[in-house]
């Protein structure tokens, strides 16, 4: 009987570029060539959903992580150059920020490490919440709210945040970009150590060394070489306790910032809500002043109330965490070595009460305006309807002589001729006092507030010591709210920008080796996968690097071990595998026993390659075949194998011939691919499955390997699908564009390489 038990398998629509297996359920991220992210269940390869390219996202998705808790999905697109962080059970962005340069590789990481002090900060985590009130949840009637922070979604928040434990997002790009976020969300180090682009990245889970595989290539017309680095990232992993702890406040300052704007954009929604109302209520005119009046001190209100429960509440928080990373600055012996800078927090401090200052003098603009407003429409409405000799109601015609000073006050603010504002793009007056503060713009105030009473404010411009006091923040009365929120934003990010600069400079290059030279006659078709490939085993700290050398018709593996302890010898830390004949029936024994050459090879677990083979000479009818390759059968004695003398001066593809060669002959973990012409594999060796895909990126085929194929394979996908259902959350049932994700793609979907038989499949 066949080993693996096929599960699943469809034809898509449009060509797969990368995916993903999830670390914790039976889910497989896609990305493909119209710039969707598609999730899928392992149970019949059902959609559970997608999410199609947009303006705030992207068109070209490149890489893919899942955060090792499984509940976050990552991934990088080249367009816009984002970064989205993207929630599991809805197709929903939770969070996103920009890079430099386009990505090519991310990888996902936790860190295993223990200690006593990391264990007393997990369990301190939670000491904010007694101090900080828990931030009120965003209205639900504004459309921008609708990813985190409102109230039927307030779990979703700490699901960003994740766990305590120190996790590490590390993404790889062009031009040798690479950096490290902490929690997936905020950046502790960038790495300047590498040339080329990315190929692969790996950093162990003790923090102490980074693999990368870098493609450098000097001209678009000269061959790319491959280039292994393997980097000393020991910093990380003797401050493992601080990174973590400084690493989790700069992750509650991120989420803070987030709220903060997105609370601006409900009260620019509001504000714009009042101008539709005087739109529409002034074209009926008099029918529509008294509601308009009402409108007006409606959305008022809503600006008012998200000011004092949003704006100040998510401030007061961003002065509790900035102030314990100042005291956290101040221990210099434990933080000073991370970059932590208690000067620049200081600045950050003083940018946040700024913005607190700011939002206050909003809410007595607010508090003024709704007033004046109030009295004026009333007043103006009694006018309009005397002129229209139509009946005014007694309780109308009750103005007590604070009333008139209220219309009094807003006629003399707000309809006096302005000679400075002719040149402000035809502004003659200023109308409405509020919207000023929610623009957007780098201009001044049109109307600031006035201060020619406050006696406060002309004692600090008198005052020669007090007003450079640093126990006062600074008062900007010519901005707008806006404006300081963003002033705000560059203090704080230029404030935690240093400990990633000072990271990122720690780090540095402990191996580099040239691997080999990518022939200008390699296929140009589409490339999912290709080798080197990295893998972490967690158990003996040890880095792997998955490659191969073409040898006449012949492609070998080759395992490049390397230890994340860098100060450990590299023995005999490279062998060749090729792969003997174990389809008697296909070829001739006499035959050359290296008879087949490797597509692509990912770790299953630290003791199992998956690969793809393929016959070195493909004739027609000659079929692909996935298989399992245990490392026992490479590595059989290993101390009495030759040690390889390595020469630095040389491409390590000039020195195969001294690379001690292992031939391997599988028993029976492998099975024929049949109709099928496969070329990558996707593994997940926790969840003990495998997603094949074809040459032509449309046709995949999904087992579970640690079964064999008994001939009962939809009765059992009946049953796994129930089971799954049941157990998973409502929002991962297979959706509703599921029924229009068909099995078979027409003739036209499919590219003219595709065999005639992958187009008559079924499940």
């Amino acid at each position: 009987m066949p080993a693996f038990r096929q599960v699943g398998e469809k034809q898509l629509p449009q060509e797969v570029v990368v995916m993903a297996w999830s670390p914790k359920r039976d889910l497989i991220a896609l990305a493909n060539r119209a710039g969707e992210v598609l999730l899928h269940r392992l149970a019949n390869f059902q959609r559970v959903w997608s999410l199609p390219p947009n303006e705030n996202t992207g068109k070209e998705v490149t890489a893919l992580a899942w955060r090792p808790d499984g509940k976050i999905l990552a991934f990088g697109l080249t367009d816009t150059k984002r970064i989205i962080l993207c929630d599991v059970e809805k197709p929903e962005s939770l969070h996103s920020f920009s890079v430099n340069l386009s990505i090519t590789y991310m990888h996902w990481m936790e860190v295993t490490a223990e200690s006593s002090i990391l264990t007393s900060f997990y369990n301190a985590e939670d000491e904010a919440n007694l101090v900080l009130p828990k931030l009120p949840a965003l209205p639900k009637n504004y459309s921008t709210t609708a990813k985190i922070f409102s109230e039927e979604k307030s779990d979703e928040i700490m699901k960003l945040l994740g766990d305590v434990r120190l996790n590490a997002l590390v993404l790889g790009g062009s031009s040798g970009f690479i950096e490290i976020y902490a929690y997936g969300m905020f950046k502790i180090a960038t790495v300047t150590e590498v040339a080329g682009s990315c190929r692969g990245l790996c950093l162990s889970s003790d923090l102490k060394s980074l693999s990368v595989i870098t493609e450098i290539q000097d001209s678009p017309d000269s061959e790319a070489e491959i280039t292994y680095f393997q980097l000393d990232t020991s910093l990380l992993s003797s401050y493992l306790p601080e990174v973590t702890r400084m690493a989790r406040k700069f992750t509650h300052i991120s989420t803070l910032l987030q709220y903060i704007k997105l609370s601006l954009t409900c009260m620019c929604e509001a504000w714009e809500e009042i101008l539709m109302q005087m739109d529409s209520r002034l074209t009926k005119f008099v029918q529509g002043l008294k509601k308009l009046g009402q409108s007006i001190e409606s959305s008022y209100s809503s600006i008012q109330k998200l000011v004092i429960s949003h704006l100040q509440s998510g401030s007061e928080a961003l002065l509790y965490y900035l102030s314990e990373l100042k005291g956290m600055a101040l221990w210099k012996q434990k933080y000073e070595s991370l970059g932590l800078d208690a000067s620049g927090i200081e600045e950050a401090t003083t940018a946040v009460g700024s913005f607190i200052l700011k939002a206050n003098e909003l809410l007595q603009v607010i508090d003024s305006s709704m007033k004046n407003f109030k009295a004026f429409f009333r007043w103006l409405y009694v006018a309009m309807l005397r002129m229209s000799e139509d009946h005014v109601l007694p309780e109308l015609n009750k103005m007590t002589q604070k009333d008139i000073t209220f219309v009094a006050d807003f006629l003399t603010e707000h309809f006096n001729e302005a000679p400075e504002l002719y040149n402000r793009k035809g502004k003659y007056f200023n109308v409405e006092r509020v919207g000023q503060y929610l623009k957007d713009e780098d201009e001044d105030l049109v109307s600031p507030p006035n201060t020619e009473g406050n006696q406060w404010f002309h004692f600090l411009k008198n005052s020669t010591h007090l007003k450079e006091s640093p126990l006062l923040f600074p008062y900007n009365p010519e901005k707008s709210l806006h404006f300081v929120k963003r002033q705000m934003e560059e203090v704080i990010d230029q404030c935690l920008q240093k400990p990633a600069d000072v990271i990122g400079k720690s780090v540095h290059q402990a191996f580099c080796v040239s691997l080999y030279k990518t022939s200008q006659s390699e296929d140009s078709s589409p490339q999912l996968f290709k080798l080197p490939f990295l893998w972490n085993d967690k158990t003996s700290n040890l880095h792997y690097v998955l490659f191969t050398i073409l040898e006449s018709s012949v492609s070998k593996i080759h395992i490049l071990r390397r230890h994340t302890d860098t100060s450990r010898s590299i023995g005999n830390g490279i062998v060749a595998v090729e792969f003997g004949n174990f389809l008697n029936n296909s070829i001739n024994e006499s035959s050359d026993a290296r008879c087949y050459s490797c597509l692509d090879a990912h770790f299953y677990d630290d003791e199992t390659v998956t690969v793809v083979l393929k016959e070195s000479v493909e004739q027609e009818g000659k079929e692909r075949i996935l298989a399992q390759l245990p490392l026992s059968s490479v590595y059989t004695d290993e101390d009495q194998e030759v040690e390889f003398i390595w020469d630095s001066t040389k491409r390590l593809d000039e020195q195969r011939d001294e690379i001690a060669t292992r031939t391997v002959f599988l028993d029976n973990q492998w099975r024929v691919l049949e109709n099928m012409k496969a070329q990558y594999v996707a593994v997940n060796g926790i969840r003990k499955v495998s997603c094949v895909l074809s040459s032509n990126l449309r046709h995949v085929r999904v087992f579970e390997m640690d079964v064999e194929d008994d001939g009962e394979v939809e009765e059992e996908e009946e049953e796994e699908t129930t089971q799954i259902a049941a157990g998973e959350p409502e929002e991962l049932h297979r959706s509703v564009d599921n029924q229009e994700d068909v099995c078979g793609a027409s003739a036209e979907e499919l590219p003219d390489e595709t065999e005639e038989n992958e187009s008559n499949l079924g499940l």
